[in-house]
């Protein structure tokens, strides 16, 4: 018998994944993007129906297209609801971008955007306009909470650049949390020291969205749209960095000009959210986990998936506060607290859905 023959025969090898399969992928997602669409559209309905008063949808309807103020329940919901939901919208979008971007900034899973010190930022010099400068008119405390989230960012970013290496994520994350925690306890100081102020703050700091102006949402609208765009810029190199500070040097890619702009846009995202709608927690470190948990570790992708689940999160909570505890309220932040950090607990035990 020949060699031939005795030979054993070999397994035909596998056909190596295509681009029909990066195809089917991308295909799946978008559907997946798609199906999320129609989700915020409903919880946005939902948002201006749903309330102490339940109005129903054909109202809801004409008060949005052919809007009559003579309609009690149409002004309900064109002046009061609609707003609201519209600020639940603008800031679900910029917390959850604002995660996203902390997230591979600082390649951590468990890192948000308080991590830099901007929530914190923002409420210092929301104590100090009301308690020491003697400011009480919303519109002006927006302005100096947007200010107070510059100033910290640009102060944590400026320590943590010091020395060799430049702004590494270790550095960035343990001048954060030092700023963060230096800045809140001088704004405790300030509250209790001064109870007017501390009244003018507990609407801000509960993370409430009832009672927000229009205007206020508007005003801080182009500062959002340009912190989003400038993440969209920088999605593909977070990409790279994600591999390493040395694999991305290779491949030549510019990690602290990255870096800068995206802690530019974090700080334009989180510091318009938290001015207008206060410190509402666990959008911006659990919707890039579940995220991350559907489309994988592409940050193009990441960033898409956050742009709804930003706001479905927000919006879902509000709706939530509204219903549990009638004829009142509960605040957005403290639902989004209650209901993330069990849910939070699991997804990190998922090993898919807490690597990066």
């Amino acid at each position: 018998m020949s060699d031939a023959a005795v030979q054993t025969p070999r397994e035909s090898p596998k056909a190596p994944a295509g681009p029909s399969a990066s195809v089917a992928a991308t295909s799946l997602r978008a559907v997946g993007w798609l199906v999320g669409v129609c989700v915020l559209a409903v919880i946005g309905l939902l948002s201006v129906a749903v309330g102490t008063k339940y109005i129903p949808l054909p109202v809801v309807w004409d008060a949005l297209f052919s809007y009559d103020p003579t309609v009690y329940d149409q002004f309900l919901v064109h002046d009061g609801r609609l707003g609201r939901t519209v600020l639940a919208i603008v800031a679900g979008v910029a917390m959850a971008v604002a995660g996203a971007l902390m997230q591979a900034l600082t390649r951590n899973p468990l890192a948000d955007p308080g991590v830099l010190g901007v929530n914190a930022g923002a409420a210092f010099c929301v104590a100090l306009a009301v308690g020491v400068l003697g400011f009480g008119e919303t519109n002006s405390l927006v302005w100096f909470s947007f200010l107070g989230a510059v100033i910290a960012t640009v102060v944590v970013y400026a320590l943590g650049s010091r020395g060799r290496g430049g702004a590494t994520p270790v550095r960035l994350t343990l001048a954060g949390v030092a700023i963060g925690a230096l800045l809140s306890g001088l704004t405790s100081g300030v509250t209790l020291l001064d109870p007017q102020a501390f009244d003018q703050m507990r609407w801000w700091s509960s993370g409430s969205l009832a009672n927000r102006d229009m205007s206020m949402t508007l005003s801080v609208i182009p500062f959002i749209a340009a912190g989003v765009i400038l993440a969209i810029l920088i999605t593909r190199p977070l990409n790279v960095i994600a591999l390493g500070d040395d694999m991305a040097h290779a491949l030549g890619a510019r990690i602290g000009r990255t870096r800068a702009v995206g802690v530019v846009a974090v700080t334009l995202l989180c510091g318009s959210a938290t001015a207008v709608a206060g410190p509402i927690g666990f959008v911006g470190l659990m919707v890039p986990h579940i995220a991350r948990w559907i489309v994988g570790s592409d940050q193009r992708w990441i960033l898409a998936y956050s742009l709804l689940g930003g706001p479905i999160m927000v919006m879902a909570a509000d709706i939530i506060g509204r219903v549990i505890v009638r004829p009142g309220e509960m605040p957005a932040g403290v639902v989004t607290a209650f209901v993330g950090a069990p849910v939070l607990i699991i997804m990190v035990r998922r090993a898919r859905a807490s690597g990066l």
